[in-house]
């Protein structure tokens, strides 16, 4: 696949760059400028990362970045057994626990929930940093939801984390998370107000909280872009009606005066056949009258003799 002239490789974290350099130079390099494709993409064209990342998986499959990079685009792609498959490798060759929390979610996609509750409580999780702690959360509170345990999925988010007024990376989604799960249980005046605060924590729009919030004040958004196509639409519509009248019209026109030019040539044809009959008659006119002299000029010899 193309990669742009403004990718250069140099993009990549400086541990992933650690980690190329047991390649050789040139494979290093093509190996980050497709990783950098997989991170620049991954959010807008999932898809388009995760032909990127076949591609470094295929130029090195034995370098723990690589495998990461290759789970994460196929997690984002809805393919969570290959997923889970590409980040149990790379937990192997690197030894670290950072991958837990979406492993158990992979889980979860598979229809495992089960499976992503025994993950929550295994000692791996003790091992993780806070923002890890905090993502394990809200798997396991997702998994009581796949359950249909609404009221334990509100308890599992009930933490410190939550309680704390310090505004942290994962504070937002936490926020959501719980929101969304009193809305769920139908605890509707709670979830308002955590929709609320997940709003002030969410300076970088990672959740549709304010459009949640919005939802429930009974406030709706026009999309003005929208709007105006519509008009246009309604304008071309206009045009389109006012040209089909007019060519109606012009139509009618054609077939009135086509009427005419029918009714002329019949009128055309009616003084021809007049023309033909009055020429009939002078000439039936002008024999008799040739054929009275000729009898006057017998009847004179006649009487002479």
């Amino acid at each position: 696949m193309p990669i742009p002239e403004d990718v250069t490789g140099e993009e990549i974290d400086k541990d992933v760059r650690q980690e190329l350099l047991s390649l050789p130079k040139g494979l290093a390099e093509d190996v980050a400028k497709n990783l950098v494709m997989v991170a620049r993409l991954i959010d807008e064209d999932p898809e388009g990362a995760y032909a990127y990342s076949k591609i470094a998986l295929r130029l090195a499959s034995r370098v723990a970045a690589v495998r990461e990079a290759a789970g994460f685009a196929a997690y984002a792609n809805q393919k969570y057994s290959e997923a889970l498959a590409e980040f149990r490798a790379a937990r192997r060759m690197t030894g670290t626990v950072d991958l837990w929390p979406v492993m158990a979610d992979c889980e979860r996609g598979l229809g495992r929930p089960e499976k992503a509750l025994d993950m929550a409580g295994a000692p791996e999780v003790h091992k993780l940093d806070k923002a890890g702690q905090v993502e394990m959360r809200l798997v396991a509170a997702g998994a009581r939801r796949d359950m249909d345990q609404l009221d334990a999925a509100i308890v599992t988010l009930q933490s410190p984390e939550l309680a704390s007024n310090s505004v942290q990376p994962w504070t937002a989604r936490l926020r959501y998370a719980y929101a969304d799960a009193l809305l769920a249980a139908g605890r509707e005046d709670e979830a308002r107000e955590w929709f609320a605060k997940a709003v002030e924590s969410d300076k970088d729009g990672s959740t549709d909280a304010s459009d949640r919030l919005a939802a429930m004040d009974g406030v709706e958004f026009v999309d003005a872009f929208v709007e105006d196509e519509d008009e246009d639409g309604d304008d071309d519509d206009d045009e389109r009606d006012d040209e089909g009248e007019l060519q109606e019209e012009a139509s009618a026109a054609d077939e009135a005066e086509a009427d005419i030019d029918i009714d002329l040539d019949l009128e055309d044809e009616e003084d021809d056949d007049i023309e033909d009959v009055e020429d009939e008659v002078e000439a039936k006119v002008d024999v008799v009258e040739v054929d009275a002299v000729k009898e006057d000029v017998v009847k004179e010899e006649d009487d002479k003799d």
